[in-house]
């Protein structure tokens, strides 16, 4: 399992579908496809759900509160807060 592997998993963890994770990434969107088959069969996973689940359990996500580049948040929309209503 190399880095782009673990890149894969994280995104598809925080529920990025393959499209959007190829954009991420800019990869082919067959290629994410492929990619994410290949570690469900490593990881012994029966879908997306549990490779995610099984990924947590092994230790191979970055932390939840690991904050990312500001290079690879670019493409994201700037977080406007809601006003509070009661």
């Amino acid at each position: 399992m190399d880095a782009s592997d673990r890149k894969i998993l994280n995104l598809l963890y925080a529920g990025l579908n393959d499209a959007s994770i190829a954009r991420q990434l800019a990869i082919g969107h067959r290629t994410v496809q492929r990619r994410v088959q290949r570690l469900m069969e490593l990881l012994q996973a029966n879908g997306r759900v549990a490779l995610g689940a099984r990924a947590q359990e092994l230790g191979l996500l970055r932390a939840p509160h690991t904050v990312l580049p500001a290079a690879q948040c670019a493409h994201l929309p700037p977080v406007v807060p809601r006003p509070y209503s009661t």
